[in-house]
């Protein structure tokens, strides 16, 4: 059977157990088949089109069983030209998982480094920030993010300091829901703000209405979280057959199709699926692979879905 006509489970199956072994991510992809880069505006640094969020899968503290998939996960970026994990103190051990693990591997200068500050008052998002830092094992953060825009003017206010001071190289402001998104685009509007990370996905698309229009002018990158839903576009396409015309942009899977549909969207630098199994972390980078839908397959791929 054709791989495009598999669902992303039966596409997998054959390489998921050998996918545990720290061997096995070289066989996945090669480090000549390197996944698409994008810019970041406010520097021109490029970064790669897939990254990685650990909410919930990095959380197993120092359970030594558990960490040892994530070795592969985290190798599996780096080797498919993947750099963006995205963490959190909200996320429980992830933050010390991801700084552990990164220098085990010795691939911390490979990686690019986004937590965020989650709480209230300048003294007490000094100290997580740095507690953070200390966690990840990160002299410089690549990207200090104020999450949920809590307390937002506040961490502001530190953030353009520690910018300043070289503590961290870009600033940016999260949220995963819809109401949020005229919140974010005001401040990327009023501030000097390098990233600001959205909710997005295939089914999820208000942020396409004005904020990402407005990131994009005004040179902001773009992370997008939750680009399944949540999971639910999977249990939507369960049992479903990808369509023969997903091979006219390059997707082998319905991971693939999700992510490519966001990465259609130019604004969008970057998105960061969470997982901790080293073969979907394979597959989420095929979507940086190849072509991307046009607007032709894009409203081809709503119709699919609605």
């Amino acid at each position: 059977m054709n791989q495009t006509m598999l669902s992303r489970r039966k596409a997998l199956k054959q390489i998921a157990a050998g996918c545990l072994a720290m061997s096995m991510p070289k066989l996945l992809l090669s480090q000549t088949n390197q996944i698409l880069k994008r810019v970041v505006p406010s520097t021109g640094e490029k970064i790669g089109v897939v990254g990685l969020g650990t909410w919930q899968t990095f959380d197993v503290g120092t359970n030594s069983s558990a960490r040892e998939p994530l070795k592969a996960v985290l190798k599996v970026l780096v080797e498919g030209g993947g750099s963006v994990v995205d963490s959190s103190p909200m996320y429980g051990s992830s933050e010390m998982v991801v700084g552990d693990l990164s220098e085990e591997l010795g691939i911390k200068k490979d990686l690019f480094y986004a937590t965020k500050v989650w709480t209230s008052g300048e003294q007490s998002g000094i100290d997580q920030m740095n507690a953070s830092m200390q966690k990840m094992k990160a002299n410089t953060m690549d990207l200090m993010q104020i999450h949920n825009l809590q307390d937002w003017k506040t961490h502001l206010k530190t953030l353009y300091d520690w910018k300043e001071k070289g503590l961290v190289r870009y600033i940016g402001i999260t949220h995963y829901v819809d109401h949020a998104h005229d919140d974010l685009e005001r401040i990327i509007k009023s501030e000097q703000i390098d990233f600001v990370q959205v909710n997005y996905s295939i089914k999820d698309r208000n942020a396409e209405r004005s904020l990402l229009p407005t990131a994009k002018e005004r040179g902001v990158a773009v992370l997008t979280n939750r680009p399944y839903s949540g999971g639910s576009l999977f249990r939507k396409v369960n049992g479903k057959s990808l369509p023969s015309w997903v091979s006219e942009f390059d997707c082998q899977s319905w991971g693939q199709f999700f992510l490519k549909y966001l990465l259609a969207n130019d604004a969008v630098t970057c998105v960061i699926p969470g997982t901790s199994k080293a073969h979907h972390m394979s597959d989420n980078l095929g979507a940086g692979l190849g072509r991307l839908p046009n607007k032709s397959h894009q409203k081809k791929m709503l119709e699919l879905l609605s």
